[in-house]
C-alpha cells in the first residue's frame, strides 16, 4: 500500500477519501450509498425539468418536421415519436412525482437505452428530406443521456455506447451511405468525448462538495482527538434514540466507560503518550460498542466514553461490555503505575431501561454512571450492570427529583 493511500492516525473515512480521490468516481460503500441517496434526492427537480424539455423538443420538432422542412413524417417516425418516446418521457415525468420518485431511477435506467435505440431507429428510417435532420437528432440524444436524466457518468456512457453501437450496426446493415455513416459515427464520438467529459467534471464536482458537506459536519459532531461523537452530538443522538423508543416500547441500552487510573497514565507516560492511550482506546471501544447502524459511541469527557445501544437488553449491554473490556485488554498498553493491571484497562458501567413517556434520557445515563462507579468499587477492570428494578422504586424516583431540581 502507498503511502498516499494508507489510512492516517485518526484519520476519518472522509477525509482519507478526500486526501486519497476518487478518480473512478466510486467511494467505500458506505459513503456510496449516502451520496447516491442524497444526490438522488437534490436532483428530482432537475430531473424533472430536464424531462418536460425533451417533452418539448419532441413536440417541437414534430411541427418543425412538418412546417419547415414540409415532410411527410408519418409511418416509423411518428411511430418512435409518439408510440416509444413521448410515452416513455411522460412514464417517467409520473415517476418523479412525490413517493413514486423511488421506482424512477431502476426505470431510467431500462428507458435511457430504449430511448437511444428508438432514436436510432428514427434516425435510419427516416426518408427524404427529413433524413439528414433526423441523424443530427442523434446528437441531442447524446447530450441528453449525460446531462438531463441525472443518471450516473458511468450509467450515461453505457448509454450512450449501446446507442452509439446501435447505430454502428444500422450503417453496417446498409441502411445509409458508406461515407455519411462513417461521418456521423465520427460526429457521434466527439458528442460523447465533449459531454462525457463535463458530464464527468460534473460528478467528480458534485462528489467533491459532498465530501466537503460530511467532512464540515464531522468536525461540528465529532471529538477531533478520538473521532467519536462529541458530547453535544450525543445529546441530539440519544433524545432522538429515546423519543423513538417511546414510540417503539422498546429497550434502550446505555454503557459508560472509564479509563482506570488514566491521570497516573498521564504523569507516568506525559500528555502525548495519553492522547494517543485515548485514542486507541477509543478505536477500540467504536469496534466493540457500535456493532450495529443504530448503535451510537461518543466521548463524554476526558477519559469517560458512552454508547448508547437502542433495543438492546441487559443481556445485550453485557456482552457488549465484555467485548469492550476484551479490546482494550487486547491493545496490552503498558501502564506501569496502574493499581490494577500492568496495562491499561477500563471499567464499565450499563444501564438498560424501557422509556416511560414521563421519563428522560438523563436518567438511565444517571443509572449507567452508578453502574460504572459500582464497577470501579468492586476492583476496576470490570463491568457492574444495573436495571431499573436493580435500583428500586425509591432510588429510582429519588434520581429523576435530582433531575428535576438540576434543571
Amino acid at each position: 500500500m502507498s503511502t498516499a493511500t494508507q489510512p492516517q492516525e485518526g484519520e476519518s473515512l472522509v477525509a482519507r477519501t478526500l486526501r486519497t480521490g476518487f478518480p473512478w468516481l466510486r467511494f467505500p460503500a458506505e459513503l456510496e450509498t449516502e451520496f447516491v441517496a442524497e444526490y438522488r434526492l437534490s436532483r428530482r427537480r432537475l430531473v424533472r425539468s430536464g424531462l418536460c424539455i425533451a417533452l418539448a423538443t419532441i413536440f417541437g420538432l414534430a411541427i418543425l418536421d412538418r412546417t419547415l422542412i414540409g415532410a411527410d413524417a408519418h409511418g416509423v417516425p411518428d411511430a418512435v415519436r409518439f408510440g416509444v418516446h413521448i410515452p416513455l418521457v411522460l412514464i417517467a415525468i409520473v415517476l418523479t412525482s412525490g413517493r413514486l420518485y423511488r421506482w424512477y431511477w431502476p426505470f431510467v435506467h431500462l428507458f435511457a437505452p430504449f430511448y437511444g435505440l428508438a432514436t436510432v431507429l428514427l434516425a435510419v428510417k427516416a426518408e427524404g428530406a427529413l433524413t439528414t435532420f433526423i441523424y443530427a437528432r442523434l446528437i441531442i440524444a447524446v447530450f441528453f443521456f449525460y446531462f438531463m436524466l441525472g443518471l450516473s457518468f458511468k450509467a450515461a456512457v453505457r448509454t450512450n455506447l449501446l446507442t452509439l453501437a446501435g447505430f454502428l450496426v444500422a450503417a453496417a446493415a446498409g441502411s445509409m451511405p458508406p461515407q455519411f455513416g462513417l461521418y456521423l459515427a465520427f460526429l457521434l464520438i466527439c458528442a460523447n468525448l465533449y459531454a462525457g467529459a463535463g458530464c464527468y467534471a460534473l460528478e467528480h464536482a458534485n462528489r467533491a462538495a459532498f465530501l466537503d458537506r460530511r467532512l464540515l459536519r464531522e468536525v461540528a459532531t465529532h471529538d477531533g482527538l478520538t473521532g467519536l461523537l462529541n458530547r453535544a452530538a450525543l445529546e441530539g443522538e440519544i433524545h432522538r434514540i429515546w423519543q423513538q423508543a417511546i414510540r417503539d416500547r422498546d429497550v434502550v441500552t446505555v454503557v459508560m466507560i472509564d479509563i482506570d487510573h488514566f491521570k497516573a497514565y498521564n504523569d507516568r507516560y506525559g500528555h502525548q503518550a495519553g492522547d494517543r492511550c485515548l485514542r486507541d482506546v477509543a478505536r477500540a471501544i467504536r469496534h466493540a460498542a457500535g456493532t450495529r447502524p443504530r448503535d451510537c459511541v461518543a466521548r463524554y469527557g476526558g477519559e469517560e466514553m458512552i454508547a448508547v445501544l437502542p433495543g438492546a437488553d441487559r443481556e445485550g449491554g453485557e456482552q457488549v461490555a465484555r467485548a469492550i473490556l476484551d479490546a482494550v485488554a487486547g491493545l496490552a498498553i503498558p501502564h506501569e503505575r496502574s493499581l490494577t493491571q500492568p496495562h491499561v484497562t477500563v471499567s464499565v458501567g450499563v444501564a438498560s431501561l424501557r422509556p416511560g413517556r414521563d421519563s428522560s434520557h438523563d436518567l438511565i445515563v444517571r443509572i449507567a454512571d452508578r453502574a460504572l462507579y459500582l464497577a470501579k468499587e468492586q476492583g476496576r477492570n470490570r463491568h457492574a450492570v444495573l436495571e431499573e428494578a436493580d435500583l428500586g422504586e425509591a432510588t429510582v424516583v429519588l434520581a429523576a427529583r435530582e433531575l428535576r431540581t438540576a434543571g
